[in-house]
């Protein structure tokens, strides 16, 4: 499993992180809510697929304790709620191989599933002597965006032809319901690998959702099937789940220094990480990210940093090009503080010779396409 930083921010640097709307590296509890609609007649096997995993999950760092409740109205719904020491440790599990095949035996009583996760803020009938109990200073103030992003491989030598099928899609209708709707999606490639980021304002599985119905989009994702690495088949959907359910790439961290964005550029960075310092990585670049925004003289206007397993993508709209600051366009603070990224990274990004423009051109990746919707749309 992998070591997560303990750090926890003291009362003072909350104060000052007024500009982080989302963060997982609060250091306080996370309450992680499971709500899943089983199958009629299903239940007992439901039943015996939770007591296998709740007992291999017991021994996961980080896991507190867990319950599975039963409605009280309808027998097919079931609440499955847990606690954790905080969010980097959970995220470490549910992103993890292992966590992919503990829970595949519970899918096939599964008709949906819907996963929430909160940080713990405040809290009643708790001793006070509790100091392991730590809790989120203050609520973070969002902007009612949700950012989330995708990431797979395709095959070695179809970069080219999958860029042209990804850029000349046509774009879904960006209304999903009154109160969804799709802001903004970038596609970016790092060799062979794919990145789409998308923001959306309402409800991000209603969002996923719409977009996965869409006849273009449906036709793009078939047009690629050919060229992906790992394959899925669109007409078994337990195919079809395992292949997002590793293609997800959560959000971390988001940081904004309130100026105005409209002439920005947007980029992307790839950080590969050495096995198992993923999380560490993704927290030094969220430090110095939340730190560059009280900076009125930063190039970086926003940052959000994505982060699973050993891949770490840094999306970033700055003013004046990457160049003009390769280390703030790094997410560090300076030249010097370039070995304590590198120690970090992986293949030929970890070269340390302390050049900021190599290590640069090594992480930025190739904007295919970038696209908002109409603010009224």
């Amino acid at each position: 499993m992998t070591a997560i930083s303990e750090r926890v921010p003291d009362p003072a640097e909350q104060q000052a992180s007024k500009r982080v709307s989302q963060s997982v590296f609060d250091g306080s509890r996370l309450r992680v809510v499971l709500l899943v609609d089983v199958y009629d007649g299903a239940q007992q096997q439901f039943l015996e697929a939770y007591e296998e995993m709740s007992n291999q999950v017991a021994s996961v760092p980080g896991h507190v304790s867990d319950q599975l409740c039963q409605s009280i109205e309808n027998p097919s719904q079931w609440l499955i709620t847990s606690e954790w020491e905080s969010a980097p440790p959970f995220l470490a599990w549910v992103n993890s191989e292992e966590h992919v095949r503990m829970v595949q035996p519970m899918h096939s009583c599964i008709r949906d599933t819907r996963s929430l996760r909160f940080h713990i803020v405040r809290e009643t009938g708790v001793e006070k002597a509790s100091t392991g109990r730590r809790l989120q200073t203050s609520p973070r103030i969002g902007d009612g965006v949700i950012r989330h992003a995708l990431t797979f491989t395709v095959k070695p030598g179809s970069e080219k032809k999958v860029a042209e099928l990804l850029a000349n899609y046509k774009s879904p209708e960006a209304r999903v319901d009154d109160t969804t709707r799709l802001c903004r999606t970038s596609l970016f490639m790092h060799g062979n690998r794919v990145v789409r980021a998308i923001e959306v304002r309402g409800d991000l599985l209603a969002a996923l959702r719409h977009v996965a119905r869409q006849p273009e989009i449906r036709a793009v994702e078939e047009a690629i099937n050919p060229y992906l690495e790992q394959a899925r088949d669109f007409n078994d959907q337990e195919s079809v789940r395992v292949f997002f359910t590793r293609a997800a790439l959560p959000a971390v961290h988001h940081v904004t220094g309130g100026q105005d964005t409209e002439r920005a550029e947007r980029h992307a960075l790839y950080y590969p990480a050495r096995p198992g310092m993923g999380m560490k990585l993704a927290e030094l670049l969220a430090q110095q990210d939340e730190r560059a925004a009280d900076d009125p003289r930063s190039p970086v206007l926003v940052s959000t940093v994505f982060e699973r397993d050993d891949v770490v993508v840094r999306l970033i709209d700055v003013r004046g090009g990457l160049e003009a600051d390769p280390a703030a366009a790094l997410g560090i603070a300076d030249a010097a503080q370039v070995s304590e990224l590198t120690t970090l990274l992986d293949g030929d990004a970890a070269k340390k010779d302390g050049d900021l423009s190599r290590l640069l051109g090594l992480a930025r990746m190739d904007l295919v396409t970038d696209r908002r919707s109409a603010p009224d749309a």
